[in-house]
């Protein structure tokens, strides 16, 4: 992207000079891992103004620093447009493995719970807008499939039980620290609470002994009871992912496909 991370550093308070090393993993910004003395931080900086479905810098910060607040999420250090810092916290990045070890789903159940009690943003996620920015990027890939997707998710209601949800809960946005934190609010905004739940459940392609135990966790027991709305929020997520991963240039072919498959299901 061409970003000059000292460029960016030399006008937050407290951070020139400091040292960087930059980050692999970040699809829609540079990242940098910034130390200066004994303190860290997490520097992501965007090349362009960004839209919705992405919250802006400033939007995200607001969210995550309340979530910060609850031991949700690291604190926010810096936020202005296109620019993030974030204090680094040490801690286990979640692999998809770690879904089925020990106790984390119940961890897991646990802070989702809190997340979901958290203020309401004011913002709600429109599917259906995520659909069409989507759509506009999407070149060679299935039409047809394309077209379904669209259909799915046009077809699913706007979610009427709203609460905070961070809508991007795939394994390396976990992080077990002295709690479970939530990393990447960029996506953060009010939303059906199953979504969560279902992003977990359907990106990870977990059992139904796995997304059992997480509703049963979610919900105090009983979780098998709750299938039903899990499975509608899985299949819009299916159909948004899909077409994430089509609109994108540098999506592996195998990514695309097997994201096909599961929709195909």
């Amino acid at each position: 992207m061409g970003v000059s991370i000292a460029s960016i550093l030399a006008h937050i308070p407290g951070w020139e000079g400091a040292s960087a090393t930059r980050l692999s993993g970040g699809l829609t910004n540079d990242t940098w891992l910034v130390e200066k003395g004994d303190a860290r931080a997490v520097v992501k900086a965007d090349s362009a103004p960004r839209r919705a479905p992405y919250n802006s810098r400033p939007v995200e910060a607001s969210i995550q620093a309340i979530a910060s607040e609850q031991g949700l999420a690291p604190r926010v250090l810096h936020a202005e447009e296109g620019i993030l810092v974030t204090e680094f916290v040490a801690g286990e990045v979640w692999q998809p493995a770690a879904f089925a070890r020990g106790d984390n789903m119940e961890k897991l159940a646990a802070a989702l719970r809190r997340l979901h009690a958290l203020p309401l943003t004011g913002r709600s996620f429109d599917s259906r807008i995520a659909a069409r920015r989507y759509l506009e990027g999407i070149g060679n890939a299935d039409a047809a499939l394309a077209a379904d997707c669209r259909r799915v998710i046009e077809a699913q209601p706007l979610p009427h039980n709203l609460c905070v949800c961070h809508n991007d809960l795939v394994a390396a946005n976990i992080l077990s620290a002295e709690a479970v934190l939530f990393l990447d609010w960029e996506y953060a905004c009010d939303n059906d609470p199953f979504f969560d739940l279902a992003t977990i459940v359907e990106h990870h392609a977990l059992d139904d002994d796995l997304a059992i135990r997480l509703l049963d966790a979610y919900f105090d027991g009983d979780g098998r009871r709750w299938l039903p709305q899990l499975r509608a929020q899985q299949t819009l997520y299916a159909a948004l992912y899909w077409m994430w991963l089509a609109a994108r240039p540098d999506s592996p072919p195998a990514a695309l496909e097997q994201a096909a498959s599961r929709l195909r299901r």
